[in-house]
């Protein structure tokens, strides 16, 4: 069980530096939680693989968006074998200048971690959005969910 543990916390460590580097505007920081091969998907689709070509593709939007921070709660960290993890997180932004939470701009987090020569690295992330079409019911839930 302490392993289980500290597994999660690393885990947990890897998702706060990859939205830590989101947050902070901060390719290099953003895209240094990625394996060298690792893979992002973002939030409009597009498929980037290679650390490299992920620190690119963050060094672009953020000279050309005013990017949001995420504000995120982690829903599930689960083992899926002895140096593979799944993180499950929701996350919504509030745009620029404004407090509260828009609910277009929420979305899913899916992080598959891979540990290599005793580091944990992130093999894919992916920003789904989380628009529920037709029901405006869980929208709304998962907002108040994010805000609390």
């Amino acid at each position: 069980m302490n392993n289980e543990r500290q597994v999660e916390s690393e885990i947990v460590e890897l998702y706060q530096q990859l939205i830590g580097g989101w947050n902070d505007r901060l390719a290099d920081g953003m895209s240094g939680a990625f394996a060298e091969d690792g893979e992002l998907i973002g939030f409009d689709g597009i498929q980037i693989i290679g650390r490299e070509a992920i620190a690119s593709h963050l060094r672009l939007i953020f000279s050309e968006h005013a990017t949001p921070p995420f504000i995120y709660k982690i829903k599930e960290i689960c083992l899926l074998a002895p140096e593979v993890a799944l993180l499950r997180a929701i996350v919504g932004m509030a745009p620029p200048g404004e407090s509260e939470l828009d609910p277009k701009l929420n979305a899913h987090q899916s992080l598959v971690a891979v540990k290599h020569d005793g580091s944990w690295r992130t093999a894919l992330f992916q920003n789904t959005p989380a628009q529920f079409h037709g029901r405006p019911d869980l929208v709304k839930q998962m907002t108040k969910e994010l805000q609390s």
